[in-house]
């Protein structure tokens, strides 16, 4: 009898809970919005490499960040996650601040994973089609030309823009490059479909407690990937992941330097197309984090994985001067956030984790502000 009773109350208090949490998540879906929060469902594409399904995780019918796709727009906004605004909210994604700030309309076609191919290939099939006045393009400093040989190398459908024979090249650029955790097949799942999930696990007092043991360990060395620097005066607390940044920047790879060469190359083929159709076709160039906090590395001597920032550094800085060069010699006008964002790095820039290095809504305002600076007044088109 006792036990009859004791698997009845558990049984209770089961169905109690799934109908507690279903209520929860039904309440935050009906206040929040899930593209805010929700991870992306990504499927494979043949000339994209992977795509979203539309409608999926509160995106609009194309599958990009936006309310709803418009029959038209003053600016379109082409990147990969720095643009779609990993870490923050729809509303505070570089695209919404420049849209708030100029009182212009602009949609977002920014994805995470995306480089210059698919820059190219959405401003072609989508962007021109909302007949915009301005095509921007966010351009990371951080992946785009090692991102740019993956794809051209990778899928058949950029064969034309190959350049000798690299053999086989894995074009999913997706894949991760950690070991995974434990139950990590429920948590990817969760992360796309739990509003409730992502609110405890990354956010709130239990997602702030998380952070701050893992910022402490990080400035202690005890991860092999992950450093973090702290100047109290400067209201700087930052990490930094290098490692594979270094990688994809080095100068001294040839699939870096190919990959240069394409990225260029499809950067002007969209300052052609732009022009051809009556838009203005301008480069976003946003740097990488460990390049916009530099300067601040010296204060902490013993530094971990000092020898590969100083690596990252190094190598994009060349990369820039580089990119640069050639916007200039090209006639293809660009801004630099790169100034704008070291000038503010204690007003909290980047997310606040260890795991995640994109901007936070006080960087991505910062990149918009530049955006908006250089565009001028309203009635202004070149």
């Amino acid at each position: 009898m006792n036990a009859r009773r004791a698997i009845a109350n558990a049984a209770i208090l089961v169905v109690s809970l799934v109908v507690a949490l279903a209520l929860c998540e039904l309440g935050a879906r009906l206040v929040l919005n899930p593209a805010d929060y929700l991870s992306v469902t990504m499927k494979p594409d043949q000339v994209l490499g992977m795509a979203i399904a539309p409608q999926g995780s509160g995106l609009d019918a194309w599958g990009f960040r936006n309310p709803g796709v418009p029959a038209s727009a003053d600016i379109v906004a082409l990147g990969d996650s720095h643009t779609f605004g990993n870490t923050a909210t729809m509303d505070d994604a570089w695209p919404s601040v420049l849209a708030r700030q100029t009182g212009r309309t602009v949609y977002n076609l920014g994805l995470g994973g995306y480089g210059p191919n698919q820059y190219y290939h959405l401003l072609k099939t989508r962007g021109l089609s909302l007949r915009p006045r301005w095509i921007l393009c966010g351009l990371y400093m951080g992946d785009d030309f090692e991102n740019a040989f993956s794809i051209t190398y990778g899928l058949n459908h950029w064969a034309y823009m190959r350049s000798g024979n690299w053999g086989t090249v894995n074009a999913n650029i997706w894949d991760e490059s950690e070991r995974p955790g434990a139950f990590k097949p429920l948590r990817d799942w969760l992360s796309r479909k739990s509003l409730v999930y992502q609110l405890v696990a990354h956010g709130g007092p239990f997602g702030a407690l998380k952070e701050a043991w893992r910022f402490r360990q990080a400035e202690r060395g005890q991860y092999p990937s992950v450093t973090a620097i702290r100047v109290p005066d400067q209201n700087i607390l930052e990490a930094f992941r290098p490692l594979g940044m270094a990688n994809r920047l080095d100068q001294s790879r040839p699939e870096v330097k190919e990959g240069m060469r394409i990225t260029f190359r499809l950067l002007m083929e969209m300052d052609r197309v732009c022009r051809e159709s009556g838009s203005t076709f301008v480069v976003v160039v946003i740097p990488t984090k460990e390049t916009v906090f530099a300067k601040y590395f010296d204060t902490a001597p013993r530094l971990h994985l000092r020898h590969v920032l100083d690596k990252v550094i190094g190598n994009e800085r060349l990369a820039r001067l580089a990119l640069l060069a050639f916007l200039r010699d090209s006639n293809i006008a660009y801004v630099d956030t790169l100034p704008a964002l070291s000038e503010a790095v204690g007003r909290e820039l980047y997310a606040r984790t260890t795991a995640d290095m994109h901007p936070g809504k006080n960087g991505y305002r910062v990149i918009g502000e530049a955006v908006a600076r250089f565009l001028g007044p309203v009635g202004r088109r070149d």
